[in-house]
């Protein structure tokens, strides 16, 4: 339809904040005339050139964010956009909601929950996916700089130009005519030529309590 406004949303599935605003778009996505179209982009390579300058538990658990960015981005080469979609649920359902940080449990489990080759897991430990990884990632900061984390938000404005912003951020995913008004406020703030920054402190960690695994 022509008024519907493809939403570009790029994530690393390590990203317990991402995984809550992606499930917000996917809720807003049922009462705005939205396609939702998932992009990869990768906590590692963001930070890659200040590893040294970060903390050292954040620094060690880089590396390991690799493997699931790895597979799905083998998946968003081979697949479509809803396939991409569905692995990521499946990915987030099993770190965040479930609590498996092991790459070697949770990217399996995934796999099969998505109907897709248990071969996949293999990528996980090859750089043959980096390239377009990179790539993937490289255009969503390109649209918000560096300064910022996971995830991008994406849209174009009136002009017709791709147009983006990190975030939301917010705990717990708001649900039904709640996450639909957010979305309202994002698409505003978002399209609005010079508009950069809203921001406040966090006092809560990420709150999944309203969320259930499919």
């Amino acid at each position: 339809m022509a008024d519907t406004k493809t939403v570009d949303f790029w994530f690393d599935p390590a990203c317990p904040w991402a995984w809550m605003t992606s499930r917000w778009i996917i809720e807003a996505a049922k009462r705005r005339d939205l396609h939702v179209r998932w992009n990869v982009m990768s906590l590692f390579v963001l930070n890659e050139p200040r590893l040294d300058e970060l903390p050292e538990h954040y620094a060690e658990m880089m590396p390991k964010t690799l493997p699931a960015v790895r597979v799905a981005t083998a998946v968003a080469q081979k697949y479509d956009n809803d396939t991409l979609g569905r692995l990521y649920t499946a990915l987030g359902n099993r770190i965040h909601l479930d609590g498996e940080k092991n790459s070697e449990v949770y990217i399996p489990a995934a796999l099969e929950k998505t109907g897709l080759p248990a071969e996949l897991a293999e990528v996980g430990g090859s750089d043959e996916y980096d390239e377009a990884l990179r790539a993937s990632h490289q255009r969503g900061i390109d649209l918000v700089g560096t300064d910022v984390g996971t995830p991008v938000v994406a849209v174009e404005n009136d002009e017709g130009e791709q147009v983006g912003l990190f975030g939301p951020v917010v705990t717990p995913a708001p649900q039904g005519e709640a996450a639909a008004k957010l979305w309202d406020g994002v698409y505003a703030v978002t399209t609005t030529p010079g508009f950069y920054e809203l921001k406040r402190t966090r006092t809560k960690g990420p709150d999944f309590s309203n969320l259930t695994a499919d």
